[in-house]
């Protein structure tokens, strides 16, 4: 069994590194993708009810199989009001570090994002938003680390690479649309669809200008609606294809309010599951604490991985914050604004 996990390892190795050298590499993702929005979609930025939100993400992934993918990703944005129509504009910003393997292959994205959210209703929450995100993406591994055949035969590493690092410039534009679904402004539903690497950046160690990002469709929906007064429900789903491979993931949170005024809970507990179709069972846990909450999730692997990773997967833990500021033009008082 050692020996066939040991095989194992070097396969995933090396189709990771083979992948990311030929430009047909999946993207990034997160089994919480529903705390990491601008990732999913950049019109998906301001749509919460608040000023800002500061949102941060940590995933440890394969530890059981090879040398462990631990991926973080932070985002920020800042929302406020825009003329007199109800409107409003989101700036924000996507950073992510990524690495990867036993060459410590590392991904920097610094991404900068804005979205304007335009009313198309004057008696209820109803909005059309367009985000646009872009920036600078650093890449580079570590050589010292990197074995070949040519190693064991005493002939160096046996790569023309006359480079170890390169950047690119990426770019992602999405369009989204959000409103409340009856009197009840805490009934909300969402969808929106994102064009990924619309620019194809060159994608090459060896400056092969052939070798581009694939660009990415990703089509993002959600849903929250009140089951009591005390309790309610959000399922959210994601559905992404980059060149010929595909991912879907889908499920559902309970959240249940403690505290005398369920208007302001001192608490929100939530429970449920997420599904990654055809690779991993997601159970998650989440506490709202009034302007923070926490949210914890783990992948079960039901791949055909999961023989030789004995059904583990990766962990990840997020925390968020979301408030108001003291400004003359907040959104605390807004009758109308985008929210999820």
């Amino acid at each position: 069994m050692k020996q066939n996990l040991n095989w194992v390892k070097i396969f995933v190795i090396a189709i990771s590194l083979q992948l990311s050298t030929t430009g047909f590499s999946q993207d990034i993702h997160f089994s919480q993708f529903f705390e990491a929005p601008l990732w999913r979609n950049p019109s998906l930025a301001g749509i919460y009810t608040g000023d800002v939100r500061v949102q941060a993400v940590y995933r440890d992934q394969w530890n059981s199989v090879t040398t462990a993918y631990k991926t973080g990703s932070l985002n920020a944005e800042y929302k406020l009001p825009v003329g007199k129509a109800n409107d409003f504009i989101t700036a924000g910003i996507q950073a992510l570090y990524d690495r990867a393997g036993t060459i410590s292959w590392v991904s920097t994205h610094i991404l900068p994002a804005l979205n304007y959210h335009k009313s198309l209703s004057v008696d209820r929450n109803s909005y059309l938003s367009l985000g646009f995100m872009g920036g600078p993406v650093f890449r580079h591994f570590d050589r010292s680390k990197m074995t070949t055949n040519s190693t064991y035969d005493g002939l160096g590493d046996g790569e023309t690479l006359t480079q170890t690092d390169y950047t690119y410039i990426d770019g992602t534009v999405g369009m989204s649309y959000n409103t409340q679904l009856n009197e009840n402004t805490d009934n909300n539903i969402f969808f929106g669809l994102a064009y990924h690497h619309f620019n194809k950046p060159k994608n090459s160690f060896y400056q092969n200008t052939a070798i581009i990002v694939e660009p990415k469709w990703v089509g993002s929906g959600g849903v929250r609606f009140s089951v009591t007064p005390a309790s309610y429900i959000t399922l959210q789903a994601d559905y992404s294809k980059q060149a010929d491979f595909t991912e879907v993931v889908a499920g559902a949170l309970y959240g249940m309010k403690l505290g005398e005024d369920l208007d302001h809970p001192l608490y929100t507990i939530h429970g449920g599951a997420f599904l990654r179709w055809n690779d991993a069972l997601i159970p998650v846990i989440k506490l709202d604490y009034s302007p923070m909450s926490v949210a914890f999730s783990y992948d079960a692997n039901i791949s055909k991985l999961k023989t030789s990773s004995h059904g583990r997967g990766g962990f990840e833990i997020s925390i968020s914050y979301i408030g108001f500021l003291d400004r003359n033009n907040s959104t605390v008082n807004a009758v109308l604004c985008p929210r999820f």
